[in-house]
């Protein structure tokens, strides 16, 4: 057997070492923490041919021999340091969807309200998978022949290490921003939230409406007056307009006396000496009870 040249050697052999490189959070067991990263993993070693090759980039993702990436709509672009210089250029495409599709998309999103919120508060609600399915726009790929792979390295596999790696960090990439999966797809994070608060506030009122239509529609029952959403609309309007009677009674009895108040005169009769049957006796230095007898014709003189 012929030993290999040194310039083989050099060529496959161990990784250039890099400064700067992204590194792996993880340097250990599986990469990704969130949901919706580990889900990007688990599909993408459920494909054929590509899972049992994944498993080669998880060192060079750990290794920090990715130099740079960029995830734009539709490809993302990658630099990874191998064995030789210059480093390889890695794109990962994959389809995005058109205008009428991310509004089907936006629409079934906007249906709940557990969307808006967790995707305002930086998460990725794990419902949003069926919304994708209900547009028929699947939000990760669905076969391996959804993603476009190509590396400048020599390795013909695909995907070759490099590529692995970058998939890892892309994995990362998802766990820090969940809307570089959407972007990815084509959709920004501005642009999306936007249209989810036009949808929620056009909404709103359809909503409002229909519950009081359906709230109208189980008071009426079997009622003769009409059927369908017509009678319920008129028992809806009924229903407000005897609340409002309601609360104009309830208010204005809440200033009647519920049992009715005896006529009083506008003063009281009293006798003038109450004030001084009142009083006690003044001590002995003062007059004593000869001071209260004095005192009580005065009294009677103010009388009016």
């Amino acid at each position: 057997m012929t030993r290999p040249s040194r310039p083989e050697l050099t060529r496959y052999g161990r990784p250039k070492r890099v400064d700067g490189g992204i590194r792996a959070q993880s340097t250990r067991g599986d990469i990704g923490e969130s949901w919706w990263s580990k889900r990007f993993i688990s599909v993408l070693e459920s494909f054929s041919g590509l899972g049992g090759r994944l498993a080669r980039g998880r060192n060079y993702a750990r290794a920090g021999q990715v130099l740079s990436l960029t995830i734009e709509p539709g490809t993302v672009h990658a630099r990874v340091q191998g064995s030789v210089d210059p480093p390889y250029r890695v794109q990962i495409g994959l389809s995005t969807y058109d205008d009428p599709t991310w509004t089907r998309i936006e629409q079934a999103m906007a249906a709940q309200a557990l969307f808006a919120a967790r995707l305002l508060a930086g998460e990725m609600p794990p419902p949003i998978e069926e919304a994708f399915s209900a547009a028929g726009a699947p939000l990760f790929p669905t076969s391996a022949a959804d993603l476009r792979m190509s590396c400048s390295c020599p390795d013909a596999t695909v995907p070759c290490k490099h590529i692995a790696a970058t998939f890892y960090l892309l994995a990362e990439a998802f766990d820090a921003d969940p809307f570089q999966i959407l972007h990815w797809r084509g959709r920004d994070r501005a642009t999306l939230l936007a249209n989810l608060r036009v949808l929620r506030t056009t909404a709103a009122p359809a909503r409002t409406a229909r519950r009081r239509a359906g709230t109208a529609a189980k008071r009426a029952g079997d009622r003769p007056h009409g059927v369908g959403a017509a009678a319920a609309l008129v028992e809806a309007a009924s229903a407000d307009r005897a609340a409002s009677a309601d609360l104009t009674a309830s208010v204005t009895r809440f200033w009647v006396a519920p049992v009715p108040l005896p006529t009083r005169p506008p003063t009281l009769t009293t006798d003038v000496d109450l004030v001084l049957r009142q009083l006690p006796t003044p001590d002995p230095w003062l007059g004593g009870r000869a001071l209260v007898d004095a005192l009580r014709p005065l009294y009677a003189a103010f009388r009016p």
